[in-house]
C-alpha cells in the first residue's frame, strides 16, 4: 500500500509541473540511469569496493562548455546519498567549471561524483560547495587516476569523443533550484530531502533501482 502512495504522490508531482519541465526532468532522470549502467562495474571506471565506500553519488549527465562563454562548462544532475534504509531520495544539483580540457567537437561528457567522507555531506547539500577549498578531488579514471590519494571526492567521466578532464580546483556544486521546485515544491531543500527522510517521488525508482543493484552486485 506504502509502494503505492509514493509512487501516487509522485505521479501527481509530475502532473502538476508543466508539460515540457516535466519532459525534461523524466529525460535526464533517464540519462542519468544510462550512466550508472555504463559507467559502474567496468574495470576502467567505478569499482565496487568505492561505490561501497561512498556516502553520496552525483550524476551529472551531459556536462558541456556552455554555448556561449568560452571555457565555462555547466551540467544538471542528481545527488543521493546512502540512509539506514538504502539510498536516499535524490537531490538536484548542478555543476559548474570555469576551466574545461579537451572535448571533440564541443561534446559533452557524463560524470559520475563519488563523495567518500560523511563529514562533507552538510557542505556537499548546501547551497554552493566548492572543489579545492571545500575538500579535494580527483578524476578516478583515466591518465591522472587517483593521482590524489586523499581526495575526498572521485570524479569519472564518459564521452565518446575524447576528454582529456577539465580543472577540479574551483569547480562548484549548487542546488538545481528549478528541478527541486518542480518535483518536491519550491520550498525544499537538497538538505531536507536527502536528510530529512522525503520520500522519493516516482519519476526517480529507475535511478534509486539502478544504484541499489550496481551496490549489491
Amino acid at each position: 500500500m506504502g509502494r503505492i502512495l509514493v509512487c501516487f504522490v509522485g505521479a501527481m508531482t509530475l502532473a502538476q509541473m508543466p508539460a515540457r519541465a516535466g519532459d525534461r526532468i523524466n529525460a535526464r532522470v533517464g540519462k542519468a540511469v544510462t550512466v550508472l549502467h555504463s559507467i559502474m562495474g567496468n574495470e576502467h571506471h567505478i569499482s565496487m569496493d568505492e561505490l561501497n565506500a561512498t556516502d553520496c553519488v552525483v550524476v551529472i549527465p551531459g556536462f558541456k562548455k556552455a554555448a556561449a562563454v568560452v571555457g565555462v562548462g555547466r551540467g544538471r544532475g542528481f545527488i543521493s546519498c546512502r540512509t539506514p534504509h538504502g539510498w536516499s531520495a535524490p537531490g538536484a544539483v548542478a555543476l559548474e567549471s570555469e576551466s574545461l580540457g579537451v572535448q571533440v567537437g564541443g561534446e559533452s561528457v557524463d560524470i559520475v561524483i563519488l563523495s567518500m567522507d560523511k563529514t562533507r555531506r552538510k557542505k556537499l547539500l548546501s547551497d554552493r560547495f566548492t572543489i579545492g577549498s571545500d575538500a579535494s578531488a580527483a578524476w578516478g579514471n583515466g591518465k591522472s587516476a587517483h593521482g590524489d590519494p586523499n581526495a575526498k571526492v572521485l570524479f569519472f567521466g564518459r564521452t565518446k569523443g575524447i576528454f582529456a578532464g577539465f580543472g577540479l580546483d574551483g569547480a562548484t556544486f549548487k542546488p538545481d533550484e528549478s528541478t527541486i521546485s518542480a518535483v518536491y515544491g519550491k520550498t525544499s531543500k537538497n538538505m531536507e530531502i536527502v536528510d530529512g527522510g522525503k520520500e522519493a517521488p516516482a519519476v526517480f525508482k529507475p535511478f534509486l533501482e539502478m544504484l541499489t543493484r550496481d551496490a549489491e552486485r
